[in-house]
């Protein structure tokens, strides 16, 4: 199974780009689907999840984007999309889709497949 970002860029303070996440080799239907970064010397956080059909398609968002990123999903086509809006400097950085939570007790700690990571530069 294979996941392949696209859709990142350099764009000034409150622009737009959005990011896809194209999945192949297996299908991502049944699985919860998120978004990570990774910022310039900082560790990598969670933006962004989505849960499949049977659990709602629930939303979840790092309280950094909220209101400003949007997690969406097409099942039909495997692929997994993030539209950021007003943008700003700290959004910059190595976004990465990841597909299939791993749990260990309930609470998802890693997941089973990841992108290789696409590159957001926000300027002032």
């Amino acid at each position: 199974a294979q996941l392949v970002e696209s859709g990142g860029g350099s764009v000034q303070t409150g622009g737009s780009l959005k990011l896809s996440c194209e999945g192949s080799g297996y299908t991502f239907d049944s699985c919860v689907m998120a978004w990570y970064r990774r910022a310039p010397g900082k560790e990598r956080e969670l933006v962004a999840s989505i849960t499949d059909d049977f659990k709602g398609f629930k939303k979840d968002y790092v309280d950094s984007v909220k209101g400003r990123f949007t997690i969406s999903r097409d099942d039909p086509k495997n692929t997994l999309y993030l539209q950021m809006d007003s943008l700003n400097t700290e959004d910059t950085g190595v976004y990465y889709c990841a597909a299939c939570a791993a749990y260990t007790g309930g609470v998802i700690t890693d997941y089973h497949y990841w992108g290789q990571g696409t590159q957001v530069t926000v300027s002032s």
